[in-house]
């Protein structure tokens, strides 16, 4: 959530800090401000509620020249949005201005104390209590405004990502974090200022990925200074970011989350790329004249180097706790029942955000297995934290390289499925869902728990699920066809059994994110046990019915909306005759194996939220009051 941009050189920043804004779009907010210092040492601040198309209109024909400059997409916390509340915020001199990401959880005392020293407030975030208490501090004790950053830092409790200017140094930029992501890119002669890497690649692939703790001094013609509150002069690693440009734009798609949909064969297939491999193996049948010729046969494996370089703490788990939320939690419940199946360890699911506040027990022989996509939300981070203090070892899967996640845990993978842009997760999910796919199966035939037949045949076919991918994907224009029937719905019922269940949750998870529409995910079998009361001509009922173990009980349930009059949208198998006569809509899917379900049956899934969303005119890929990233609580 929010974003900031930043730009220090002697370019115009103020393109550079529209398009980084833009580029930052994704991650949720209600309104976008800008700051810049010009040639005569001029402060401007501009400031808009709304989208930043806003804050360019505002912008048309005010002064928006300078090379020094600071910008932010607020998602609000404390205070409503508007024109006032929206970051950049001056301090009461108006000789500082500064953008925040994060939540100062003691601002209400200082805020207090300040006013009571005779300093006025004008807006009501904790972000303008931080910027006055720096320059409170920096004028009473007479300091420069570096130590008066540390040493306002040292007094606030809570999460922050913070860039400041300063008019009276325009070749100077001032930035800090805590609990919220910040990147410092590293041009020729100048330097950028991201909550990601998206604003920075196109201007430079090196970069700088701050630490907790960590206060950054970028000044025109030095090279990048990083120290800590106490002043201790720190050695960053620059690292180079890999990543396409195009990966970001929307390649001829009306939306990022369309696009993402399709890009899943791809994605999954680069998930897996260098670690499902195949070898060739030659083996001779002996005969009563001696040996005949070898026969050829291919084998497939998997491959993971947190196996090997971590083999005993993985194989050797009392317990797995997997910590997540939102759609992460719903691909941990798939995760749940693949480690089960294959590794015969025990495994459990935890909200993150629920694991962090109580007291669970954790111990030495336990792994934690925490997922996120973007690598920085702040309660699997803190669960991490508190699994960590207990001395489990940590698992992290993760889409973005150098987030804060993959820099906590003992060991990880990344599921390399690209940026991910829209804010209704897609292309994250499924490689979520393949990389858990993956260390199940390695773990399993590591630990001697699944045959060697089943691990064949089963990472065989996980091999072949993008081609089955792009025959979903084929239904596009159908299920828009079908999706507009649904646009007057009020509410969703999602149905699944096995791992078809966690599959419904996120079909639903979708449906509400983008389209507003109420949707709700059940194991069929629980439909009796209440929400069958809800069922009536009006009710749609998506119902994951494709033919396995289940397939009959399946078929009940749908016998059972049927009677109340509930109109059935059924994801079958391809081929199906029965649910096919019963079912209103039929989806048709390819037929795999049981346990690689959830990567065929969540792409129809994706595309009937995003065409009941589209149809119902909603913004798509920046739904009300949601981020990309929840870096706060």
């Amino acid at each position: 959530m929010c974003g900031i941009v930043g730009y220090l050189g002697k370019r115009e920043a103020y393109p550079i800090l529209i398009k980084g804004l833009k580029r930052l779009e994704y991650r949720g907010y209600d309104s976008a401000g800008v700051a810049l210092i010009n040639d005569d040492r001029n402060l401007n601040v501009y400031k808009a509620k709304g989208k930043v198309a806003d804050l360019e209109s505002l912008c048309s024909d005010k002064n928006i020249s300078g090379s020094a400059g600071i910008a932010h997409t607020r998602w609000a916390t404390h205070g409503e949005p508007s024109s006032l509340n929206a970051h950049p915020h001056f301090s009461e001199s108006k000789n500082l201005a500064m953008v925040h990401n994060g939540i100062i959880e003691n601002y209400a005392d200082i805020k207090n104390n300040l006013i009571a020293k005779g300093v006025h407030f004008s807006s009501d975030t904790d972000t303008e209590v931080l910027v006055q208490l720096i320059e409170y501090i920096q004028v009473t004790k007479n300091l420069d405004l570096l130590t008066a950053v540390q040493v306002a830092l040292g007094q606030v409790i809570g999460a922050y990502a913070i860039a400041l200017l300063d008019k009276r140094e325009p070749e100077q930029i001032i930035a800090a974090r805590k609990q919220s992501p910040l990147v410092v890119g590293i041009g020729d002669g100048e330097f950028f200022l991201g909550s990601d890497a998206s604003p920075i690649i196109e201007y430079t692939d090196k970069v700088v990925y701050l630490e907790d703790g960590n206060i950054a001094v970028m000044r025109l013609g030095e090279e990048l200074k990083v120290t800590d509150i106490q002043n201790v002069q720190l050695n960053p690693e620059v690292q180079t970011v890999d990543i396409d440009l195009g990966q970001i734009e929307k390649g001829g798609f009306p939306h990022f989350m369309l696009k993402e949909i399709f890009e899943q064969p791809e994605c999954l297939r680069n998930c897996m790329r260098g670690r499902v491999v195949s070898r060739t193996v030659e083996t001779h049948v002996l005969s009563e004249d001696g040996d005949a010729p070898a026969q050829k046969t291919t084998e497939m494996g998997v491959v993971l180097s947190a196996i090997v370089d971590h083999k005993q703490q993985l194989l050797n788990a009392r317990r797995i706790i997997i910590v997540a939320c939102g759609t992460s939690w719903h691909a941990g419940l798939i995760g749940k029942q693949l480690i089960e199946t294959f590794c015969r360890i025990p495994v459990e699911v935890e909200y993150a955000s629920e694991f962090r506040y109580r007291n669970p027990v954790v111990t030495k022989d336990d792994v934690v297995i925490a997922i996120s996509q973007s690598g920085e939300t702040a309660d699997t981070l803190a669960a991490i934290k508190l699994a960590k203090d207990m001395g489990a070892f940590i698992f992290g899967i993760c889409n973005a390289i150098g987030s804060s996640i993959p820099r906590s845990t003992d060991s990880g993978t990344y599921i390399h499925v690209g940026p991910e842009i829209g804010v209704a997760s897609t292309k994250a999910f499924t490689g979520q869902v393949t990389v858990l796919t993956l260390l199940a199966l390695a773990i399993g035939k590591e630990k001697g728990s699944i045959s060697n037949d089943d691990y064949q045949k089963i990472t065989k076919e996980l091999w072949n699920v993008p081609e089955k991918m792009k025959e979903v994907l084929k239904l596009n224009n159908k299920i828009a066809d079908l999706s507009r029937t649904f646009t007057y719905a009020r509410n969703f019922l999602y149905l699944g059994r096995g791992f078809s269940y966690p599959v419904a949750l996120e079909g639903a998870l979708k449906l509400k994110e983008i389209s507003y529409i109420h949707a709700e995910g059940y194991p069929a079998a629980e439909m009796k046990h209440g929400p069958i009361a809800l069922i009536d001509s009006d009710m749609p009922v998506v119902v994951i019915a494709t033919h396995n173990d289940m397939y009959e009980k399946i078929l009940s349930n749908i016998q059972e909306i049927k009677a109340r009059k509930g109109k059935v949208i059924a994801l079958v198998t391809k081929g199906d005759e029965t649910i096919s006569k019963i079912a209103d809509e039929v989806i048709e899917l390819p037929e795999t194996l049981e346990c690689l379900e959830p990567l065929v049956a969540s792409i129809p899934l994706q595309l009937l939220a995003y065409h009941v969303a589209v149809c119902k005119g909603k913004n798509v890929d920046q739904p009300r009051n949601l981020a990309k990233s929840v870096t706060v609580e």
